[in-house]
């Protein structure tokens, strides 16, 4: 089922669903915006596992939307073992929490938005700079 097909029938979108979106949201970035992410893999969970959120320092699952897993390409060194696949993890149903509290942005505009802040972590941004460049956008 669709993410529009799950909110026509007023079910919270699934796993699938997200991962649809995510899917939609990387596709309509520009190319070369593509290009430069090279391979990274995207997943689509509940909540982060209870050793991310210890490891993060983070008491309540919900406050963790989204997560950027491997070696940004700044850190990353020819000298250096292969790396493992760096990983974008969206966070589903603290997503949909924040979704449905705003209640002012699309849920299609709300994952693009995770997606887009985890990408930046790949490219090995800070929180700071990336909030400066979407106060800029």
């Amino acid at each position: 089922m669709t993410a529009a097909k799950s909110a026509d029938f007023g079910l919270a979108p699934s796993l699938d669903d997200f991962a649809e979106l995510a899917e939609a949201a990387f596709a309509a970035l520009p190319q070369a915006f593509r290009r430069m992410t090279g391979e990274v893999l995207f997943r689509v969970e509940d909540f982060a596992s209870e050793e991310v959120l210890d490891a993060l320092g983070i008491e309540d699952p919900f406050d963790l939307t989204g997560l950027y897993h491997g070696v940004d390409v700044g850190h990353r060194s020819v000298l250096d073992p292969a790396p493992q696949p760096s990983m974008v993890f969206l966070y589903r149903r603290p997503i949909l929490d924040e979704w449905a509290e705003r209640g002012d942005v699309a849920l299609e505009a709300l994952v693009e938005h995770v997606l887009i802040h985890e990408i930046g972590h790949h490219f090995g941004l800070s929180d700071a700079q990336i909030e400066a460049i979407e106060e800029r956008g």
